[in-house]
């Protein structure tokens, strides 16, 4: 994966937690559709997590 992957699932992530926010503001929100976005974000960090760890691992393969 590349920087420009990182910074899409980056913006995914934020795009998400602005969702739950907007969703958890509403007068009768929908706790399923939140509890679905909060999902896909902790995948999203996850998957953030693992690139940083393989990343960092090539790193001191390399150096």
């Amino acid at each position: 994966m590349t920087d420009r992957y990182l910074d899409y699932l980056s913006r995914e992530h934020a795009r998400l937690e602005n969702e739950i926010q907007l969703e958890s503001k509403r007068p009768r929100p929908n706790e399923v559709l939140i509890a679905r976005l909060k999902k896909l974000k902790l995948a999203l960090k996850d998957q953030m997590r693992s690139w940083a760890s393989d990343h960092a691992s090539s790193d001191r393969l390399t150096a």
